[in-house]
């Protein structure tokens, strides 16, 4: 073979040679020969599961369980209706349960985040919430002197949009042997210690302080476990203007309150306001502070 015919053989393998890598690692080049920048994968975020907790009781030859619950938006107190039928079933159940048992109880745990707004008159969202599961299951036919109602911080809690399911759970007990004496120590620390309210007819909302709210909660709880006992609240006015006025004015200021612990679960039946008017300062009507002090509700036990 002569010099020529080698040389232009090894230019033929040459080319051939650098066809071949072009096909094989080139493929995805443009038509300038530069290969394409590689895309970014993104990532989409990972939405957590919701919680939910079932509406579940066991106590020894007693069991109901069901995945449904009392839902609740976040930052409210008001369970979604409907209820779950076989909430409802299981409520009948735990009815009859009781009947039989009168020494048991329920206890209802309300669960809350710590991120909620409480709108509420008690200490916490998850109390206001034990409460009006309590109040449904009282209506229902389960007597309240057999619930007990607490509750429980839960910032786990994870919502379904907005929504969280079933942040209540439920337990069945013994009623406390010391009940008795329990409910008198309540009844004598409300009694010396009573609510007392400041606000203008025209506000729609109370602002309470932690002690206060606790104090309401109190009162809810003796309601509950008396039978005849009833939340007393008098309006009282300075004496500004004419007496007779002064009365009506003491009443609304008394039903304003009365309407803002029914709106916080405490039924209108346990409830009687009246109004004392300007009759009984507690302070100089002289002053505009001693007016200032004259002018409150007092919300009590009777």
């Amino acid at each position: 073979m002569t010099k020529t015919t080698t040389n232009l053989l090894l230019m033929l393998i040459t080319i051939l040679a650098g066809v071949y890598f072009y096909v094989m690692y080139c493929s995805s080049c443009g038509a300038s020969g530069q290969e394409e920048p590689m895309q970014e994968t993104v990532t989409a975020p990972v939405t957590p599961k919701a919680t939910s907790y079932p509406f579940a009781l066991s106590d020894g030859a007693y069991a109901y369980n069901t995945n449904d619950n009392y839902n609740f938006n976040v930052s409210s107190s008001s369970f979604l209706t409907p209820v779950s039928q076989n909430v409802i079933d299981g409520i009948a159940s735990l009815r009859t349960f009781f009947a039989e048992n009168t020494g048991k109880v329920i206890n209802i745990t309300g669960y809350y985040t710590s991120d909620e707004n409480n709108n509420t008159a008690y200490p916490d969202l998850g109390f206001a919430r034990a409460i009006a599961v309590k109040n449904h299951m009282a209506e229902i036919g389960i007597p309240s002197n057999q619930i007990n109602t607490t509750s429980k911080l839960m910032d786990e809690m994870i919502p379904q949009e907005a929504v969280y399911l079933g942040p209540v759970s439920f337990s069945i007990g013994e009623k406390a042997e010391d009940e008795e004496a329990a409910l008198k120590v309540l009844y004598e620390k409300v009694k010396a210690n009573p609510l007392v309210l400041y606000f203008d007819t025209a506000e729609t909302t109370i602002d309470l302080t932690m002690e206060q709210r606790q104090e309401i909660a109190d009162i809810s709880r003796y309601l509950d476990k008396v039978a005849d006992a009833k939340v007393i609240i008098v309006g009282h006015t300075d004496d500004t203007g004419d007496a007779e006025n002064n009365m009506v004015l003491g009443q609304n200021r008394a039903d304003f309150a009365k309407d803002y612990l029914m709106r916080n679960g405490i039924s209108a039946a346990k409830i009687s306001s009246t109004s004392k008017g300007q009759t009984e300062p507690i302070a100089s009507n002289a002053t505009e502070e001693g007016k200032a002090k004259n002018r409150r509700t007092v919300v009590t036990l009777n």
